[in-house]
Parts: structure tokens; sequence; C-alpha cells
């Protein structure tokens, strides 16, 4: 059984369960996520659409539907008790699930490890207590679990394997209608509706800045899947104002190949964007209530991934109320106009590049849930 909650776990659950069913064609895989985790063979006991959230009162709003889904998912673990449970990211959903997993004897599995060195630190301890081996994606997070005394494995990120090799610049720009030779700015706002509804209207505002100073600049928008078109509106007046702006979905490794810069949404896209080398302005908001509850709990003083797994910051982050829109487009404008500045940048995202590991990381963690199922199996035969 694999559970995941939002469309980045969806990816990844997706290439987990396609390298178990090639080690081991006769695995019956069920559990819950998105259309990639279903295409790759998995049949869904619930779908995750509409309950990728982030925020206290968006969350809350959704409880009633999360917990039929949690509850389905457990009726299936007592009806056809799987061999393993394992739980991609979504960290409050997976750890009660992982409970009852747990409690009915069926061992766990967490893969995509969600940040316990972040933030709320004391559910390491719960961790410990759940899981019976922890992948995790970053090298950094391999010490931290075992001095922990989590079992851990570093299987390396799966989006070295997953990126996929995008289109030249200037066809991809040409076929969307967009110039090779002038600048390009990517919008990437994120893939939940309340982060869109958060952060494309500043974008966009941001947008409008970048190009009264540079009036050739393009922009083209990276559009997750299943969200509403309403969503965008906000670009309209950016279009208005004459802008060329195009939106295309599910192409981000093209729209990151081929921009000059991006602004992009706190997340694995800060990932995405370092395998293609693309400088990047990374921003978040959240509620004024969810971000005052929550920062007395968050343990690191740098948020975006790209900047964690550096060691320091070397994209800059515009979190709540330093996100506004003169800021973006200011450190946006920087490497737009500074090529030696945009060449640096470009040069520390290499360097992140490499600290990823080595491609197979979704081959190398369906080895070790199958480990796991295995053992549970031969343990219960005998």
């Amino acid at each position: 059984m694999i559970s995941c909650g939002e469309p980045s776990g969806d990816l990844y659950g997706a290439a987990l369960a396609t390298e178990i069913l090639q080690l081991e064609p006769s695995a019956e895989i069920i559990g819950f996520g998105g259309d990639r985790l279903h295409d790759a063979g998995a049949r869904l006991v619930g779908h995750f659409s509409g309950l990728s959230v982030t925020g206290i009162l968006e969350v809350a709003r959704l409880l009633p539907r999360t917990y039929e889904t949690y509850r389905r998912l457990v009726a299936e673990a007592e009806t056809t008790p799987p061999d393993v449970f394992v739980a991609i990211d979504f960290p409050d959903f997976n750890f009660a699930l992982a409970r009852a997993m747990r409690k009915r004897g069926i061992p766990v599995v967490y893969y995509i490890s969600p940040q316990l060195w972040a933030w709320r630190r004391g559910r390491m301890k719960t961790m410990k207590r759940l899981a019976d081996r922890v992948l995790v994606i970053f090298p950094f997070e391999e010490k931290i679990y075992r001095d922990a005394g989590v079992p851990v494995q570093w299987v390396g990120h799966p989006l070295l394997d997953l990126a996929r090799k995008p289109e030249s610049r200037r066809g991809f720009l040409t076929r969307h209608g967009l110039d090779g030779d002038r600048p390009v700015v990517a919008l990437l706002p994120g893939s939940r509706r309340n982060e869109l509804r958060a952060i494309l209207p500043d974008l966009a505002r941001a947008a409008a800045l970048i190009r009264a100073r540079l009036p050739a600049v393009q922009f083209i928008v990276a559009r997750a899947p299943h969200l509403a078109d309403d969503l965008f509106s906000p670009l309209e007046t950016l279009r208005s104002g004459g802008a060329a702006v195009t939106v295309v979905e599910g192409l981000a490794d093209d729209v990151l190949a081929s921009a000059d810069v991006a602004l992009v949404a706190s997340g694995t896209v800060t990932v995405q964007a370092a395998l293609h080398e693309c400088p990047m302005v990374v921003v978040y908001r959240l509620s004024q209530l969810t971000y005052g509850l929550g920062k007395p709990f968050v343990h690191v003083d740098t948020y975006a991934m790209v900047n964690l797994v550096a060691g320091a910051r070397i994209v800059p982050e515009l979190i709540q109320d330093a996100f506004t829109p003169d800021a973006v487009a200011k450190e946006a404008l920087t490497v737009l106009t500074d090529p030696d500045h945009a060449s640096r940048l470009r040069a520390q995202l290499r360097d992140v590049k490499s600290r990823l590991g080595e491609p197979g990381a979704s081959r190398r963690a369906a080895i070790a849930v199958l480990d796991v199922a295995r053992a549970a199996s031969r343990q219960s035969l005998g």
C-alpha cells in the first residue's frame, strides 16, 4: 500500500510503483494518490484531488473528506493486509495512517521523509516508533536520522531520473508563440489551490514591474494539473497590459530549461530548477494564522530545498511579509541584467545538482520496499 497526498508525491509514488512492478511483476499495489500512481499500475482506494492544501484553516475544512479517505484505507488494510505500507511525505495524514498500519502488524517504510529536522523535531521520536525503514532523498538527511536512532537509507533524489529531457529552448518557445531571442521569465506558482490564491497575484504584479523595466521580456507559466482556470485570472491584467504570457501544463522541465529566471513557490520545483541550472527567486506565503503558529517550531533559517542542499543561501527566498512584487522584481531583474551574476548562480546550481546523488533513486527505493515486504512475508509464514 502506497499513500501520497500531493502532486510531487504522486510523481515519486508512480516511479516507485513502476520499479516495484518491474522487479516483482506479480506484486499488487493499492493506495491513496493521484492519476500518475493509478497509471503506474496501482489500484486507488482514494484520490487526493481537492485534498492537497496548506494551512490550518484550509486543512480543517477538509477534515471530513480526509477522515473518510483514512477510514477506507484502514478498512482495505484490514480486509487485505498489505505486506508493507509506504508513506510518501504528506506527514499529518501519513503519520496517522502509519500508526494504524503499525497497530495491525503491517511494516512501515517512509519514503520522501517529511522535514522533521526543520520543524517539529519531537516527531523524530514518532518516526522512530513507526518506521521500519526511512528512505531519504537528500544526503544531509541520512546522518540526522541515524543520529536519532532511526533506521535510514539515502537513496538519492528521484528527480534525477524523472526530470524530462527538455526540448530545445528555441523550439519550445517558438512552438508556444514566444521569441527565442527575447528574455524569458518563468512563473511556477505551486500545485495547490490555496498556494495559487496566495502567490500568483503578487507574482503577476512582479511580472508587470519586470516588464516596465524590460519591455521585451516574455512570460511562461507552468500550470500544475487539476487546477481550475479561475485561479489563473491574475494573469489577465498582465496580458491586458500587452505582455506576452503563455500558460502550459505538464511541461515544467521545458519551462525551466527555457527560462532566464524563474519565480517559483518554495517546494520540489526548486530542486527541479537546479537540475536545469535555472536561476530562481523563491517565494512563499501562508495565512497569517498558520505562519504565526508554525514559526516557533521552525529550526532552520532557510526554507528552499536548493539552499538547504547547498548549505548556503545561494538563491533569494522571499517568505511571507518579505514576499512583495517590488522585492521579487528586484531580484529577477538582477539576474536578467547582470550576466556575471546569472553565470555565478548557474555554477552554484550545478554544484547543488552534483550533490543529489546518482540516478536510480526509484529503483533503490523499490528494492528497499520489497526487502521489507519479503521479510514481513517470511516472518508471517514462519
